[in-house]
């Protein structure tokens, strides 16, 4: 039963990740952030490596937002990612 629920958690989500390509509008910054952080959560757990500096602002902003979901579980980052493309998709 586990299994079959985190199979469908896991098709949701990448249906998710499929969709957040093919919003009606662009995202904003944020969003955009939040959509990266979640995935890379759900996908590879907790943010590894160092920030990256100088004038590599994006990749700085990147790491930051991933870093604040460190100790979050891959279902639960899963789970936000899912709602997070539903809300765009519902604008």
């Amino acid at each position: 039963m586990a299994a079959a629920k985190k199979d469908d958690l896991k098709a949701k989500f990448e249906a998710a990740a499929a969709a957040a390509k093919k919003t009606r509008k662009k995202p904003d910054n944020a969003t955009l952030l939040k959509l990266y952080s979640y995935y890379k959560q759900a996908t590879e757990g907790d943010v590894k490596g160092e920030r990256p500096g100088g004038f590599d602002f994006v990749g700085g902003a990147k790491f930051d937002a991933w870093s604040k979901l460190k100790g979050t579980s891959k279902d639960e980052a899963m789970t936000n990612y899912i709602k997070q493309v539903e809300r765009l998709n519902r604008e």
